[in-house]
């Protein structure tokens, strides 16, 4: 069994910050990908960002040098520093990861965090 859990959302106001952290844990094998996603209300699911174990990284370009994405390979963890932020980045942020549980390791699994809001308003 596979579990995401993120932690750091908040209330912010414009131009503010946020850090926001998604640590996995249970029977992985190997991490392939770790990345956010965020929904806003009345809309879709959107990416935001994902990190490719290996060194691919792919940004929204509404968040392209706003958003920075890193991982701590060695606790399985991913953080989202996000700067400058906008009322239109309002949303409830969801972790992403690709894994390969230790039970079934030829197979991938897309496993998802249970998303943590973050509004950015004065």
């Amino acid at each position: 069994q596979v579990q995401l859990v993120e932690s750091g959302g908040g209330l912010v106001q414009p131009g503010g910050s946020l850090r926001l952290s998604c640590a996995a844990s249970g029977s992985i094998f190997r991490v392939n990908a770790m990345g956010w996603y965020r929904q806003a209300p009345g809309k879709q699911r959107e990416l935001v960002v994902v990190s490719i174990s290996g060194g691919s990284t792919k940004y929204a370009d509404s968040v392209k040098g706003r958003f920075t994405i890193s991982r701590d390979n060695a606790k399985n963890t991913v953080y989202l520093q996000m700067n400058s932020l906008k009322p239109e980045d309002t949303a409830i942020y969801y972790c992403n990861a690709v894994i390969q549980a230790s039970s079934t390791p030829t197979a991938l699994f897309n496993y998802w965090g249970q998303g943590t809001q973050v509004t950015v308003s004065s």
